[in-house]
C-alpha cells in the first residue's frame, strides 16, 4: 500500500509536472508571463511551507535540535557546491546563463534532481502519509515552473516538441528510480530517516531562496507576485 502510494505521487510529481508544463506551452505568451510569476510564488510558499512546518518538524521530533538544524545547514551547503558541480538548477528564464549549456546535459541535470526529489517524496511517505503528500505537492509546486523553463530551453537548442516533450519523460522517470530504491532503503533503517527529513527540508530552503524568491524579484510590482 506505502509503496504504492509513492509510486502513485513520484509519478505524478515527475510525468504529471511535465505534461502540465506542456499544456501551459499552449497558452499565449502573454498569458504565459502573468502567469508565471504566480506559479513561482506559489512553489515558493510550498516549499518553505512543507520545509518548516512538515520536515524540520518531524525531524526535531525525534533529534536533538542541534543536530537537525546543524543537518539543515549542512544540507544547504550541499546543494550549494551540488549547483556548482552539476547541472542543479531551476532556472525559468530561458536568457539564464545556466541554460547556457547543450540540451543533453540540461535532460542529465534534470535526471539527476529528479532521481533526489523521488527519494525526498519515498522518505517523507515513510515518516508519514500526511507528510508524504504535503512533500509530493511541494515537489510538483516548483517542477511545474522548471519543466517550463526546460521545454523553451530544448526547443531553442534545436528539439522538436515531440521530442522535448518525450525526453523530458525519460529524465523525469528518474524520479520513479529514486523513490522506489529509497523505499526498500528506509525502510530497512529507521534511523536515517530524521536525517533524510532534515536535508530534505534544506533542499526545499535552498531552491525557494536561490532561485524562486530572486526570481520574483525580477518583478517590480507586488500585484504580480
Amino acid at each position: 500500500m506505502l509503496l504504492t502510494l509513492i509510486m502513485g505521487f513520484s509519478l505524478l510529481s515527475s510525468v504529471g509536472s511535465i505534461s502540465l508544463a506542456g499544456l501551459f506551452l499552449l497558452f499565449p505568451e502573454k498569458t504565459r508571463q502573468l502567469l508565471i510569476p504566480c506559479l513561482i510564488s506559489y512553489a515558493t510558499g510550498t516549499l518553505l511551507g512543507a520545509a518548516f512546518l512538515g520536515l524540520i518538524p518531524h525531524a526535531l521530533n525525534h533529534l536533538p535540535a542541534s543536530s537537525a538544524l546543524t543537518f539543515v545547514l549542512g544540507g544547504i551547503v550541499l546543494f550549494f557546491i551540488l549547483e556548482k558541480v552539476v547541472i542543479w538548477r531551476h532556472c525559468h528564464d530561458k536568457n539564464c546563463n545556466t541554460h547556457r549549456t547543450a540540451g543533453s546535459l540540461i535532460l542529465i541535470g534534470d535526471a539527476f534532481h529528479n532521481f533526489v526529489d523521488g527519494a525526498i517524496i519515498a522518505a517523507a511517505f515513510v515518516a508519514s502519509i500526511p507528510l508524504g503528500i504535503a512533500t509530493s505537492l511541494a515537489v510538483i509546486s516548483h517542477e511545474i515552473p522548471q519543466e517550463v523553463g526546460d521545454f523553451a530551453i530544448l526547443l531553442e537548442s534545436g528539439y522538436k516538441k515531440e521530442q522535448a516533450f518525450w525526453f523530458n519523460i525519460m529524465s523525469s522517470l528518474s524520479t520513479l528510480i529514486g523513490a522506489v530504491l529509497a523505499y526498500l532503503f528506509l525502510t530497512e533503517i529507521d534511523i536515517v530517516i530524521p536525517y533524510i527529513m532534515a536535508i530534505s527540508a534544506s533542499s526545499f530552503i535552498y531552491i525557494a531562496i536561490a532561485d524562486l524568491i530572486p526570481t520574483l524579484h525580477h518583478y517590480t510590482t507586488i500585484k504580480k507576485v
